[in-house]
């Protein structure tokens, strides 16, 4: 036998020819196991011969019970492996078993054998649905969304999917019907799309007070949108360009701020789409978010030839980590409830945010002191680079004229390693 030499750091271990003190002790090892067999067989032998053979019938009978309390404890382990894996991945959260579940919403979250068996990467046997395990709080709503002719023509019920969204019924099941189609009368070609006036004909205002944009622009629609809908007359032609008040940050200085370049960013909670549309003439990239509450914010933002994301903030951002160079958000971060929800928000937004890249949280209203304090201790906990921070007052516009105070900063996400 040769030697076998093993590098390890900077030593070498080296295993010989087997010594002859070695080779006596396994020649003794040797001769003690077989001394225990024959041993062994002895004993079995010895009693068999000398035990009756009703006892022999005993013996087997007790090992055929053993076999059997094993075979259910086998049967019960991979039940019990089954229903752990359909509680991961969701079959059990809603129940389809009730009787005012609609047939559509019971065939979209049934389960199905995975045609090749089970999935070696995953270890799943069976294929899902995604669907919102809030929904199971709002069952008679999403049976209610649910309840359509297959083929058909959708119900006119996106209040409807709103409300559910709203509750966090997020993501909505996939429905097998024809949504209403719009002829789009009007559009311009992009980019004279960004700040040309939109035809009221492109929405079908079904569900909403105001039935055209100058009813809108006569109108308070929330903090963030006060004639947000007028590209022409309103505040909206001079934002991010002229600053209103020093918290008012112009879209150059921040760009200019931009640690090897800003090529795509998201715009949280958007509005009408207009800091989108600000970047766009920049030849940046720009998603925005939005809901339709009170105003058709989706089909304004899309007409101006825009991106428009149909999405709360109450879900994980659909983006892969690392993917953006810009965030903006105005109130984005939410206008109250549990310090929780916005550090859960916070944490999704420097996932998706690259290293580097720049968050624009602008005109953050502090409610209170105690709000100001969190958003302060959480901006610390990220470690960010503060490139501009300016908390001032203005006069709240969406309300009774009084003065309010505002944050706003460029904050710059480090690089973590």
């Amino acid at each position: 036998m040769g030697s076998v030499s093993l590098k390890i750091g900077d030593g070498t271990a080296r295993f010989g020819r087997a010594s002859l003190c070695s080779s006596a002790l396994n020649l003794v090892m040797l001769f003690s196991v077989l001394t225990t067999n024959l041993f062994a067989l002895y004993a079995f032998t010895s009693s068999s011969t000398n035990q009756p053979l009703r006892y022999t019938h005993r013996n087997i009978s007790l090992i055929s019970e053993h076999v059997s309390l094993i075979l259910r404890e086998i049967d019960s382990s991979q039940k019990k492996l089954a229903r752990m894996e359909k509680e991961l991945l969701g079959y059990q959260n809603i129940d389809v078993s009730r009787s005012n579940v609609a047939k559509e919403l019971k065939l979209f979250l049934q389960h199905h054998p995975l045609p090749l068996g089970k999935d070696s990467r995953t270890g799943i046997t069976e294929m899902v649905s995604s669907v919102g395990h809030s929904c199971e709080k709002s069952m008679e709503l999403l049976s209610q969304y649910m309840n359509y002719k297959v083929g058909g023509a959708c119900p006119d019920d996106w209040s409807l999917a709103q409300k559910l969204i709203s509750r966090g019924c997020e993501p909505l099941p996939r429905r097998r019907c024809f949504a209403k189609a719009i002829p789009k009368v009007g559009l311009l070609p992009f980019p004279l799309s960004l700040w040309k006036p939109v035809n009221d004909k492109i929405v079908s205002w079904s569900g909403l007070d105001c039935k055209s944009f100058d009813c809108l622009n006569s109108k308070k629609v929330g903090r963030g949108c006060v004639g947000c809908f007028d590209l022409v007359n309103g505040t909206e032609k001079h934002r991010f360009i002229k600053a209103r008040s020093k918290n008012d940050f112009l879209v150059d200085d921040v760009l200019a701020l931009g640690s090897g370049g800003i090529r795509i960013g998201l715009d949280l909670g958007g509005g009408s789409g207009s800091f989108a549309a600000r970047l766009a003439e920049r030849n940046v990239t720009v998603v925005t978010t939005a809901l339709n509450v009170d105003a058709p914010f989706n089909e304004f933002i899309a007409a101006r030839g825009l991106f428009p994301l149909f999405s709360s903030l109450d879900q994980r951002l659909p983006f892969y980590d690392n993917a953006f160079d810009l965030v903006h958000t105005v109130n984005g971060l939410g206008d109250g409830g549990h310090p929780e929800k916005m550090e859960f928000l916070m944490f999704d937004i420097d996932r998706i945010l690259r290293a580097g890249g720049l968050f624009w949280l602008d005109n953050f209203y502090c409610a209170d002191e105690e709000r100001k304090r969190t958003l302060m201790r959480l901006i610390e906990r990220f470690g960010y680079k503060k490139l501009k921070w300016v908390v001032g007052q203005k006069v709240d516009a969406a309300g009774m004229g009084k003065s309010l105070v505002y944050l706003s900063a460029i904050l710059q996400k480090p690089v973590r390693v």
